[in-house]
């Protein structure tokens, strides 16, 4: 980018002022030069035209002397700060407004009227009697349809050349202030754009590269400064799922190598006859409960995966939630009275429906049931409760376990975690019933809360939209 993108800018700016600089010294003063000749000669024009007819055709009624013209002419000389002279019609001169100055003819040599043309006026040193460029019109004065003689005014070009020149300089300040901003520009896109965009460019080249740590300064608020957050917390949550990948595998690896190390084992010394064959019995039960887990492990996975790998589409139906209730807590009878645990089922009069997918529902009820038998202590009693507010019905599922530590609260969602306390008592349990549940819940858009006490039990709640 810095050799690209940036650099292209610079070349474009610096042939931006170089490309003025030369428009401006070659066009500007021969363009500002015409205009002021053509203005100036539209106003000597007007003057003299105005003059030779409203004041010299009085001289050849004999109503003025020359001397009244030389006047009139002196005073138009101060206001025009040019030459004027009063000639008859064959250029013989008859007054003029110097004529203390000397600097006028007696008569003009080759004296022709329509040497001026149509442009109403030329610029020279007219016929030589004058040491500089003036700007020369000329206007006839009639009298009785007659042109009786002709007014002629000369302005020195010196003084549009400083008007000009004046112009310019005003031009060049201006264009210098347009290059100071034009680079104050520049600064504010390199500070502003490229900067900010060159970070995020190489940001994009650390993450290609794994490298999940690098992480973008933000020092503005605007779109350049979310774009950054952005991929700040892009490259974050990025990381974390790498690290969430490392260890799902390292557990899925260890889940399965011991159960598979075990049957292996077992199944081994029963070939060589390390394991007599009286003893096959119960090996062969272990070989089984392990087989189980190695099952209940693989459906669980398969079961995550269909939350992971798509969007969970759930059958949404009407059911009686009391009634799936009373069928899944049948279903622990005969743990429960190995362990001579009791469940209680606390529910409503009515009949509560509720609108979800029936299957993940009874996941649910399933799972949560299975840890508070498993984990209640012994002689002690399982609690369901079904309770309605509003448009919500509420499950609760209550034990009288070994509870959770509270620092660990936060933990049991996570795949394939177990607690301290929960490990002597879940041989099978692969870790994954509570991210089951978690993910089951939050499917529906509902929410599952948790409140437990270390050494006296825990319980789970849900909440189910009412049909």
């Amino acid at each position: 980018m810095k050799s690209t993108l940036y650099l292209k800018f610079i070349i474009i700016y610096i042939i931006f002022g170089f490309l003025s600089i030369f428009a401006t010294a070659t066009l500007s003063p021969q363009l500002i030069k015409d205009r002021l000749e053509e203005n100036t000669s539209q106003t000597l024009f007007k003057e003299a035209n105005l003059i030779a007819t409203e004041y010299l055709p009085s001289y050849f009624s004999g109503n003025m002397t020359s001397w009244s013209v030389h006047s009139q002419l002196k005073a138009m000389k101060l206001y025009l700060n040019a030459s004027l002279w009063f000639v008859d019609k064959d250029g013989v001169l008859i007054t003029s407004s110097n004529l203390e100055s000397n600097t006028y003819p007696e008569c003009i040599e080759d004296f022709d009227p329509a040497e001026i043309g149509n442009n109403q006026y030329i610029i020279g040193d007219y016929h030589g009697y004058f040491d500089e460029d003036v700007i020369t019109v000329m206007a006839p004065v009639t009298q009785g349809f007659t042109t009786k003689g002709y007014l002629l005014i000369h302005s020195p070009v010196t003084s549009i050349d400083t008007t000009c020149s004046s112009l310019m300089f005003t031009i060049y300040i201006t264009l210098l202030v347009i290059y100071i901003l034009s680079f104050i520009f520049l600064l504010g896109f390199h500070f502003f754009v490229f900067r900010p965009l060159a970070q995020v460019s190489e940001a994009a080249k650390q993450y290609a590269l794994g490298n999940l740590d690098y992480e973008i300064p933000v020092y503005t608020h605007d779109e350049m400064g979310y774009l950054s957050a952005s991929l700040n917390y892009m490259s974050s949550q990025l990381k974390d799922m790498e690290d969430y990948q490392k260890k799902f595998v390292a557990n899925v690896s260890h889940d399965f190598r011991s159960p598979l190390t075990s049957i292996k084992g077992y199944i081994e010394a029963m070939t060589d006859g390390t394991i007599p064959p009286n003893l096959h019995e119960k090996y062969l039960k272990i070989i089984l409960f392990e087989t189980e887990r190695l099952t209940d492990l693989t459906h669980d996975l398969l079961t995550l995966n269909e939350f992971d790998t798509k969007e969970l589409l759930l059958d949404k139906t009407s059911f009686d939630i009391q009634e799936v209730i009373k069928n899944t807590a049948a279903s622990f009878e005969g743990a429960c009275t190995a362990k001579h645990v009791s469940i209680q089922l606390l529910l409503l009069p009515d009949v509560p429906k509720v609108y979800a997918d029936k299957r993940k529902i009874q996941q649910v009820l399933y799972n949560l049931v299975d840890n508070a038998v498993k984990f209640s202590e012994n002689e002690s009693s399982v609690i369901i409760e079904v309770t309605q507010k509003n448009d919500k019905i509420f499950v609760s599922v209550k034990d009288s376990g070994i509870g959770i530590p509270r620092k660990e609260l936060n933990k049991i969602w996570e795949r394939f975690y177990k607690s301290d306390l929960s490990r002597g008592k879940d041989k099978k349990g692969t870790g994954l019933g509570l991210s089951i549940v978690k993910e089951i819940i939050s499917a529906h858009d509902e929410h599952i809360n948790v409140i437990s006490t270390e050494g006296v039990g825990t319980e789970f709640i849900f909440s189910l939209s009412k049909a």
